[in-house]
């Protein structure tokens, strides 16, 4: 058994349906009709290279897939490999105070999902794809983002997980409307952490930026039988905790790069098969303002030599951060 990552601007995949472990569907409309896999939609424009983008994850071999719902969790295994997706709409969330309902609707769904893992017998979250509504506008005086990582390290703790040092990679960005959406792809054995020696830590930054650092790790390597996944977590323009080169968007592509390339350093270090380059990756971008496309695409293409990038008209998870970039790279290991 091997994953592989298919990527397609068509509304169908050429791929048989059978064989899809899980997906993302991007673009400014929703699909007509509900894959027969689990399938994260999110409906935001699609900036560059096409008007949608679809991601697959498809198994190769003769294990079969199996697929379930669980708590509102659409989900499909193959082996040890497990991808799920689950979407809530906080008007249904009914929170206690000092609870917010997205802070409600993140601890549930990081509940269930916990609660689907044990279930399966497979404890190890490797990569988590968050989306929501309206990320860094304010309700009950504080920052939405802030509410989510509050839900989302609250979960972590209440089932037993930590909440520092082998947390999974992640991202967590803004679009226009819609509910909660949580992607996530989890197996048998732990990840191997990697973090940016040009950064903090994520889950150690200081409480000036909320009551909760986010739970994630700045890239994960991940090892399915016979592979080795990279996944690199959303990446902005942070030195140390703090945002740099605020309002130059330029600058910032460079910087996120500058910061990629450093994890892949460590990430290389860790990796059972061999160093990594920008090259290497697929990549996401997420760019605040469709008018920044040309100068984001321009510093990308300078320097990723060729790499596929998918540009997406998001919010990044500070109000003064323009750009976020995101990758991945699976790799077969030696015999």
């Amino acid at each position: 058994m091997s994953l592989s990552l298919l990527t397609s601007c068509l509304p169908t995949f050429p791929v048989d349906t059978a064989a899809v472990l899980g997906g993302a569907w991007v673009g400014a409309d929703l699909p007509e009709s509900r894959a027969a896999w689990p399938r994260q939609c999110l409906q935001t424009p699609v900036l560059a290279p096409h008007p949608l983008s679809q991601e697959c994850w498809v198994l190769q071999g003769a294990l079969p897939v199996h697929a379930g719902e669980s708590e509102g969790i659409a989900w499909r295994r193959g082996g040890d490999l497990l991808f799920g997706v689950i979407a809530i709409d906080e008007a249904t969330v009914t929170a206690q105070a000092p609870h917010t309902p997205l802070q409600q609707a993140a601890f549930g769904a990081y509940a269930r999902i916990f609660r689907l893992l044990d279930a399966q017998g497979l404890p190890h979250l490797w990569r988590l794809w968050n989306y929501m509504a309206d990320i860094n506008g304010e309700s009950q005086g504080l920052e939405r983002y802030r509410q989510f990582n509050m839900g989302r390290g609250d979960a972590f703790e209440a089932g037993a997980r930590s909440v520092v040092g082998r947390v999974p990679a992640a991202c967590a960005l803004g679009v226009a409307s819609g509910p909660l959406t949580i992607a996530f792809m989890a197996g048998p054995t732990p990840i191997v952490p990697v973090e940016n020696p040009r950064q903090v830590s994520a889950f150690l930054y200081p409480d000036r930026y909320g009551p909760r650092s986010p739970t994630f790790s700045r890239a994960a390597v991940a090892h399915p039988p016979g592979q080795e996944i990279l996944f690199v977590s959303g990446t902005a323009s942070i030195v140390g905790h703090q945002t740099v080169h605020a309002g130059d968007v330029r600058a910032q592509t460079a910087e996120s790069l500058d910061n990629i390339v450093a994890v892949l350093g460590e990430a290389s270090a860790k990796s059972r098969s061999g160093a990594y380059a920008l090259g290497d990756l697929g990549y996401r971008a997420y760019v605040r303002h469709p008018a920044d496309l040309d100068t984001v695409r321009d510093v990308l293409e300078s320097r990723l030599g060729g790499a596929p990038v998918v540009y997406v008209r998001a919010d990044v998870c500070r109000s003064d951060l323009l750009v976020e970039i995101e990758g991945q790279a699976l790799r077969g290991l030696p015999a």
